[in-house]
């Protein structure tokens, strides 16, 4: 492939290195920036720029993609501190900045307001596929933005995500809305199974033949089918995706519902649930850890038989 825009990237963590590495595996120049100079150094090796700081790599980049842990962290790489400093006013004229972080319509719409005045275009697309999928390169990714500027940062996206669920979503903010969303009702899958398989193996049933019983049937649901299967079978609670950052999309959900004037009891009981398990195992416990308190509370290990 042919060099394409220079693409910058900020935040090499968990999700953000893997989709940076197929970034330069696609054939686009980069630049990498982490407040970690460390995990740059893979990219580094293989072939992409360091920048020192995120201005550094907005300054030299044609599309800016950002993949940062929270709202705060997103102003704070974008705007700096009180507003100045930051990446925001380094972007070029005719560039893009993509925001694939799981944050907010209110921080993106404060950078656009620096950004767009100067002919910078915006996109808000946070992702979804969990670190395998990153890895992958196979993840969904919520788009929030005009279609046009989607339709010229496509190849840049197509290289982190599935062509098929690469899905415009609709205006600046709609991208984090679907986000937070999709991952509220993950979690609450996640409590709901915990419950439920709880109650059924309490009871008596088998965990192998009460799964493939709801599998089979109307209430099945992705979380039941597949993505518990590594704590079915092996304990593995996904350290990848830890609980700090649950319970912080968790919060975010619950904002959005309270600004929306939606009654949220629901989510709110979940975010409980999430909030005692990391009380009780700690921020970085990964995220199927819901099941562990199930487990723990009625002392019943939720695992397929030898």
């Amino acid at each position: 492939m042919s060099a394409g825009p220079v693409v910058g990237f900020v935040g090499l963590g968990r999700m953000g290195a893997p989709m940076a590495a197929n970034v330069a595996r696609a054939g686009f120049p980069l630049v990498v920036h982490d407040r970690r100079p460390e995990a740059a150094e893979p990219l580094v090796a293989a072939g992409a720029r360091w920048a020192a700081d995120a201005a550094g790599c907005a300054a030299a980049a044609d599309v800016l993609v950002t993949m940062l842990p929270t709202p705060a962290d997103v102003r704070e790489v974008l705007l700096g501190t009180a507003g100045a400093g930051g990446a925001a006013g380094a972007l070029r004229p005719g560039s893009t900045w993509i925001d694939m972080s799981t944050s907010t319509p209110e921080v993106a719409a404060e950078v656009r307001r620096v950004v767009e005045p100067r002919g910078v275009a915006v996109l808000d697309a946070p992702v979804a596929g969990m670190v395998a999928g990153a890895r992958a390169g196979t993840l969904g990714i919520y788009v929030g933005g005009d279609a046009e500027t989607l339709a010229a940062c496509r190849p840049v996206l197509e290289a982190m995500g599935d062509p098929e669920r690469i899905l415009h979503i609709g205006p600046h903010g709609t991208g984090y809305v679907a986000k937070l969303c999709i991952n509220l009702l993950w979690f609450m899958h996640e409590v709901a199974a915990a419950e439920v398989l709880s109650i059924g193996v309490r009871a008596g049933a088998r965990l192998e033949a009460l799964q493939r019983a709801i599998v089979a049937s109307p209430a099945t649901s992705q979380v039941v089918a597949q993505d518990l299967d590594r704590v079915w079978r092996d304990g593995d609670y996904d350290q990848s995706f830890p609980l700090a950052l649950v319970c912080k999309d968790l919060g975010l959900a619950t904002d959005l519902a309270r600004a929306v004037g939606v009654p949220a009891e629901m989510t709110a009981l979940t975010e409980q649930v999430f909030r005692r398990a990391m009380a009780t195992y700690g921020g970085d416990a990964g995220e199927m850890s819901a099941v562990r308190l199930y487990e723990d509370l009625t002392r019943t290990p939720l695992r397929y038989s030898a």
